[in-house]
């Protein structure tokens, strides 16, 4: 059965995207916003005994908070589920609330375990995501299919054309970050027909406070240093980091963040020379994103054809973590 799918109107240029590669339309919908601030999303089209996949990256624009997204979201898939559409898959490039994924203090909130609770109730049979903060919690969180994909793949064939010939080291900005980083270190060797090197920054947060900057393991004297990150929202991780690397005598900073939340008081990093460039992936648009654009330090990498072909093996019962493994091998 051919897969259908929706996108909201919040979400439709980078839906358009993946309409492109999957080469088919997209599901015809309605979002009707009351007068009261209530609001009503349904299917225009028959999902009787369909594979639905629903597109909505969960994060506050200009237009909605991430609270009403998730309400949004919540909603259509139990509407879908009421009109018999037999499989939904809610595709969420960025995941909200994903961070706080343990207890840390006395009576905590776990908000990653009740998004998945929210998003099973409502009817999801599955959830295709990329670079969750911590893929444990979010795997043990769901009793329902929930799939990661990988940043890196789009982040290694990038520098592998930008970095030719340059000595590099990949580094993790935390110890919870070296998966990640060696992620990308292992695709990135792999292109470059080399060995990549790797560093680690010690860093601690705690109530919002980030502290730490200095290297904990690693060479990066004299090296082009790639910083490779989840999330860019403030910006302090990413400048503590620039700190150290610094210090430590790198020759030129790059960073590679999947999710560029980038709020406002994050745009001092435009102006901070060390740093050469900012990559990040488009499962977020800013409000402040076109005014950083201005100054070319951002570069933005396509993640709909990844979703794109993800989708699509989901929906004929196929490996994504054979798609992963090859995705960045692929020449468009």
């Amino acid at each position: 059965m051919e897969l259908q799918f929706f996108c909201f109107k919040n979400q439709l240029e980078w839906g358009r995207k993946v309409e492109e590669h999957l080469e088919i339309p997209l599901a015809l919908h309605e979002e009707r916003e009351f007068e009261d601030g209530e609001h009503k999303t349904r299917s225009l089209e028959n999902v009787r005994n369909r594979d639905v996949f629903v597109i909505e990256s969960l994060y506050t624009d200009n237009q909605q908070t991430v609270n009403d997204k998730i309400c949004r979201l919540l909603f259509f898939i139990g509407a879908l589920k009421d009109a018999s559409a037999k499989h939904v898959t809610a595709v969420i490039p960025y995941f909200a609330y994903a961070r706080k994924d343990q207890k840390s203090k006395n009576r905590d909130p776990v908000t990653m375990k009740y998004m998945a609770k929210m998003l099973e109730a409502a009817g999801a049979d599955s959830i295709l995501s990329m670079d969750i903060h911590n893929l444990a919690a979010y795997q043990n969180a769901f009793r329902i299919p929930a799939e990661n994909l990988e940043a890196q793949s789009l982040f290694a064939p990038y520098l592998a054309k930008h970095l030719a010939y340059q000595d590099i080291v990949v580094v993790a900005p935390d110890l919870g970050g070296i998966k990640r980083a060696e992620k990308l270190r292992v695709t990135l060797s792999h292109l470059m027909q080399k060995d990549i090197g790797i560093a680690v920054i010690d860093k601690k947060r705690s109530s919002g406070i980030v502290e730490g900057g200095s290297i904990l393991s690693g060479d990066v004297k004299n090296k082009v240093a790639v910083m490779v990150d989840d999330i860019l929202s403030t910006g302090k991780t990413l400048k503590l980091g620039v700190d150290a690397l610094s210090i430590a005598g790198v020759s030129r900073i790059l960073a590679c963040v999947s999710h560029g939340i980038l709020l406002e008081e994050s745009k001092f990093l435009i102006h901070d020379e060390r740093i050469e460039k900012i990559i990040i992936t488009d499962t977020i648009h800013s409000p402040f994103l076109d005014q950083l654009l201005i100054t070319k330090k951002i570069q933005i990498l396509d993640s709909s054809l990844l979703f794109a072909r993800a989708m699509k093996r989901m929906q004929a019962g196929e490996s994504i973590i054979d798609l992963m493994e090859n995705f960045s091998q692929v020449k468009e």
